[in-house]
Order: structure tokens, then C-alpha cells, then sequence
């Protein structure tokens, strides 16, 4: 019989760090977010309902427990030194699977910094060679001894604030070097090469961000993108597993879901705010979307939120 593979282990540097990190915020559960841009820590000792929401390129690493993404049908599960690599802005459902009183669930999220991993696609000798197929950016992979080194670095430096404007981005060059000449390195330089299919709907999606509230033609993002009606229509729903109307509509009953938790606002005023002509029509979708209608979503979440801070 074939060997079994050796368990995994999460370096023990790291892990107490992250734990220290977490006691030194008051311990317990929830998002415990470090004084450099774009980097946190995550607690949970239950299961975390799916939740939608549009996640950023970024790094999403499990030290403890079992995570869970969705989106367009499709499902990824990642685990301990595991992580999830997203490469360009996408609605997708994430979730805690793994996560007990005793056995709680342990992450971090480092967001990318898209311009600091251009300079440093910029300097490589080789660049990356791409996959061929396309479909959406997001991917599963190990940890490596590299990688993990930096996280390292990243949650020590909190301890010292004054190191942090000099030293965290040269951490966060590192971690854009390791990720560019890793595995996955072709799939990451489709974001910041120019004019590739990802880098060019990255650019609609962005106008579609900062204009959510607004009706926008698919003419004017195929011209943003810098392509065809079709051809971008296409080339989104590819890279999304969305139309661009359905992206949209996304954007928009997630930031009316921010207003109701975050703002307090009412169905109403979320619903104008975020570009519906009808309250009724805001409440069918959002139903659709988020599985109940938005009073009792909001008051689930609140709950939940009240709760995780408690605890």
C-alpha cells in the first residue's frame, strides 16, 4: 500500500502568533484586523452561515478548521494551510464549516496589492505563463514555507507600530514575488498584465462598482473594457459566472444589506438608495438572492454580529 500522506501542520510560529494576536484584542470570536491596510484575522467557534458578498483579490488562508466558497454552481472547500487565491473582484457565498467551542476555526484574509504585484511581474526575468483556458479566477492551493514565513512577519509587525510603514510593504513584495512564481503564477499575472481578458473586465467591474446606483449599458462597459458588446458579454460571464446585469444587481442588494446593518436604514430607503424604482421589487430579489426577506435577514445578521462580539 501506498504511503499515507504526512498530516498537515501549521508552523507553530505562525499559529502563535495569530492566537496572540487574537488574546491581545480580548480573545473570543470574530474579525481581528491588524494596523496594516487589508489584513485580518478571523475567529469562529460555530459554523458560519453562507454569507454573499463580493470578495476582493485577496489571500484567504485557514490555520484551524474548514472553509467553504460558492459561486456560479460551483463549490471549493479549503483547510488547514490551505489557501484561497482571488484574483479579481467576484460575488461569491463563503462559509465556516469547520469550527467548534473546542476545535475553533483560525484564518487570516490579506488583501493583494494590484499595483505592487505589477511592479513585481515588472523585475521578474520570466513572465508566467498563463493557462489557457478561462474561467473564473479563483483557486485552492498549499501554503508554502515561503508564504507562511510572511504571514508571520505580517502579524508580528503589529506589535510594533512604527515598523509598519517601512517594513510592511516590503512583506507584502515578498508575498507578490512567491505568488507570481508559484503554481499558480500565470493565473495571478492575468490581473495586472495589460489588456488581457481579466484585466479588461476588471475595469468594467470597477466602473460597475463606483456607479452601482446607476443604469449602466452594456455598450458603455464594453467600451471601458475595451471590447465588443458580445465579446464582453462573453468574456464576463466566462470569468464572473454572471451576466453583467446580474452582477450589478448583486452590487446592489449588497450594499443595501450594508446600509440596513451598518447605516440602519429601512427596506425602503436601501432600496432607492441603491438604484430600485420599487421597494417591492428590491424585497422579491433580495429574497431570491439572500434566501429570506431583508427584516429578517438584517435581524439575523445583527443577532449574529451581537453575538460574535460577545462572545
Amino acid at each position: 500500500m501506498p504511503p499515507s500522506p504526512p498530516e498537515t501542520c501549521v508552523p507553530a510560529a505562525l499559529l502563535d502568533s495569530v492566537r496572540a494576536h487574537v488574546d491581545a484584542l480580548g480573545g473570543g470570536e470574530g474579525l481581528f484586523p491588524l494596523p496594516m491596510n487589508g489584513v485580518n484575522v478571523i475567529r469562529a467557534m460555530r459554523h458560519v452561515p453562507a454569507n454573499p458578498q463580493l470578495y476582493k483579490p485577496s489571500l484567504c488562508i485557514v490555520l484551524e478548521g474548514l472553509k467553504q466558497i460558492e459561486f456560479g454552481g460551483q463549490s471549493l472547500e479549503y483547510g488547514v494551510m490551505e489557501c484561497l487565491i482571488v484574483n479579481m473582484e467576484i460575488a461569491a457565498t463563503g462559509s465556516i464549516v469547520g469550527a467548534s467551542p473546542q476545535e475553533p476555526f483560525l484564518g487570516m484574509i490579506v488583501e493583494l496589492d494590484i499595483d505592487l504585484l505589477r511592479s513585481v511581474l515588472e523585475q521578474l526575468p520570466n513572465t508566467p505563463a498563463p493557462k489557457g483556458h478561462e474561467g473564473p479566477s479563483l483557486f485552492v492551493t498549499r501554503v508554502g514555507d515561503h508564504l507562511a514565513d510572511c504571514l508571520v512577519r505580517l502579524v508580528r509587525m503589529a506589535q510594533t507600530p512604527q515598523a509598519i510603514p517601512i517594513l510592511f510593504p516590503s512583506v507584502m513584495r515578498e508575498i507578490s514575488y512567491w505568488l507570481l512564481t508559484g503554481p499558480h503564477g500565470g493565473e495571478i499575472c492575468k490581473l495586472v498584465m495589460p489588456e488581457t481578458h481579466l484585466e479588461r473586465i476588471t475595469r468594467a467591474i470597477r466602473l460597475m462598482r463606483e456607479n452601482f446606483a446607476q443604469t449602466l449599458r452594456i455598450e458603455q462597459l464594453a467600451d471601458v473594457a475595451r471590447m465588443s458588446p458580445s465579446s464582453f458579454h462573453q468574456h464576463f460571464k466566462a470569468l464572473t459566472l454572471m451576466t453583467p446585469v446580474q452582477f450589478q444587481k448583486q452590487l446592489r442588494l449588497l450594499e443595501a444589506r450594508r446600509l440596513m446593518i451598518a447605516d440602519a436604514a429601512n427596506v425602503t430607503e436601501a432600496a432607492y438608495q441603491v438604484g430600485y424604482e420599487s421597494a417591492s421589487q428590491f424585497s422579491r430579489e433580495y429574497s431570491r438572492a439572500f434566501g429570506m426577506a431583508p427584516k429578517r435577514d438584517v435581524m439575523e445578521r445583527k443577532a449574529l454580529l451581537v453575538e460574535v462580539g460577545a462572545a
